[in-house]
């Protein structure tokens, strides 16, 4: 039973390694927050809103929303021209949460 424990707990370390990387970082933290203080029916923010947070060229935000959307917890919809970037990270915190709960369980 406890083989079975430590094996679903590493293999969901390695499911999760996108989103503890992409959450790793600090420029990413402070995108994330940005995005978490937009209302929820807001359209997003575009990259010039976010370098608010950031004060980071467009091409480097552009970098970190990059990894933040293949983490799968910002998503991009794009409205003509114009792409907006919203949070989306519930599912995937909800998963890392559960993950923390096992791996704490065996530190007791």
């Amino acid at each position: 039973m406890e083989q079975d424990v430590n094996r679903w707990i590493m293999q969901e370390f390695k499911r999760n390694q996108d989103l503890l990387v992409a959450l790793g970082d600090e420029t990413r933290q402070r995108i994330l927050m940005g995005l978490a203080q937009q209302p929820q029916d807001a359209l997003g923010m575009r990259v010039g809103e976010i370098g608010q947070y950031t004060h980071l060229s467009r091409p480097a935000i552009s970098h970190h929303l990059k990894v933040l959307k293949e983490a799968g917890i910002v998503n991009m919809h794009r409205e003509g021209t114009k792409n907006y970037y919203r949070l989306d990270a519930k599912s995937k915190i909800q998963g890392l949460q559960s993950l923390m709960s096992e791996f704490l369980s065996l530190c007791e």
